[in-house]
């Protein structure tokens, strides 16, 4: 198989998904992939793991000796003993952070800054491999994203944005409706740009003036939990750049089955938003499938998938080797949505999940140049 670029997809799912997607990279850190990635899209937990990944290495896409190295020890260094979700709380409780007891993600971003060290600005990021931290913003319902070059989504317009805080950026991301809440950014901070209608030239864009003075910017899972949009066309079901295979991991909490139908039930309007995510997100995982099986480069990595099941299912030889259990493999991917510290024994299991989860499915469905490697 040719060895061409990557473009990668992180869900979201709180530290779940950080220590899942940490695996991942880990089993193509150690087949040298780390090294092809051309663009990276990220949701929430996955934008959090890949910032401070940019932190830990210096602002720069680590290779995949440094990651493995340096990088992962540090990111399970931190996730077993930091509690971002504690620490936000303790903050609240000082009275110039009142006014963010309904909007949290600031004081998230406060969090990021101190306890990770996130300080950079969004043009410290490097050119490539490209970074789309994504975001959904509440006025057009539309995905919002930033990159090095700035920030945006295309029915409000671009503007340039290189002073913003990086940790603002993650904080957006992470900014899930009720447990954390919306940052708002004054729209007439930044000059707006845009094309006067699609397809046209980038030569065509004009400034604008956006109809809103406050833009309120949520968690990139509402509008899509995978990240896979920048990377994607699910109408044509295309890669939407040429050249590269594009990985998705989809570290997403699983729809638990069961509703307690109580009238007064405070948590109705939790599963109504949860009956309308997983929708959507098998709407996409569907696209993004077929478009594999007719020839799309790639692969689909989903926590709770067990290695031995799928395996069996090809008649791979690759079911002799000590894989996770079904019931280990559930256990991952049943682990709470939060950004509270995890036990270093949790973590171990979710980033040997992720890359398990890698590391099959290159064997039963190769994704790779070299589908086994030195994992085995």
């Amino acid at each position: 198989m040719s060895r061409g670029a990557i473009d990668i997809a992180l869900s979201g799912g709180g530290v779940r998904a950080m220590a899942f997607h940490a695996g991942v990279l880990r089993f193509l850190a150690e087949h040298g992939e780390l090294e092809r990635m051309r663009h990276i899209s990220t949701v929430s937990g996955g934008s959090l793991l890949v910032g401070l990944v940019f932190q830990r290495a210096g602002m720069r896409w680590p290779s995949s000796a440094g990651y493995l190295s340096t990088i992962l020890p540090a990111v399970r260094e931190l996730l077993t003993t930091r509690n971002l979700q504690a620490s936000a709380l303790r903050r609240l409780l000082l009275p110039w952070n009142w006014r963010y007891l309904i909007s949290r993600a600031n004081v998230i971003t406060q969090v990021l800054q101190d306890s990770w060290n996130v300080r950079a600005t969004l043009s410290d990021l490097p050119a490539t491999p490209v970074w789309s931290i994504n975001g959904t913003t509440a006025e057009t319902g539309r995905r919002f994203r930033f990159k090095s070059s700035g920030c945006g989504d295309y029915r409000l317009g671009y503007a340039e944005a290189g002073a913003f805080p990086l940790a603002q950026a993650l904080a957006v991301s992470a900014a899930f409706p009720g447990a954390i809440g919306p940052l708002a950014i004054k729209s007439d901070q930044y000059t707006w740009r845009k094309r006067p209608n699609w397809g046209a030239p980038a030569s065509a864009e004009q400034e604008i003036q956006l109809p809103y003075t406050r833009l309120h910017l949520y968690d990139g899972g509402l509008y899509d939990n995978l990240g896979l949009e920048p990377l994607f066309d699910m109408g044509q079901q295309r890669a939407k750049s040429d050249g590269a295979m594009i990985i998705v991991c989809d570290a997403g909490a699983p729809l638990e089955t069961g509703f307690d139908t109580s009238t007064l039930n405070p948590l109705r309007m939790k599963r109504w938003l949860d009956l309308a995510s997983d929708q959507q997100r098998a709407l996409r995982v569907r696209s993004f499938i077929n478009a594999l099986a007719h020839g799309l480069p790639g692969a689909y990595l989903q926590i709770g998938s067990p290695a031995m099941d799928r395996l069996k299912k090809v008649s791979h030889s690759g079911t002799a080797l000590p894989w996770l259990t079904a019931v280990q493999s559930t256990a991952a991917a049943q682990y709470t949505t939060s950004l509270s510290q995890m036990p270093a024994d949790t973590f171990d299991l979710l980033c040997r999940h992720g890359y398990e989860t890698a590391h099959w499915n290159s064997l039963a469905y190769p994704y790779l140049a070299d589908p086994i490697g030195p994992g085995v």
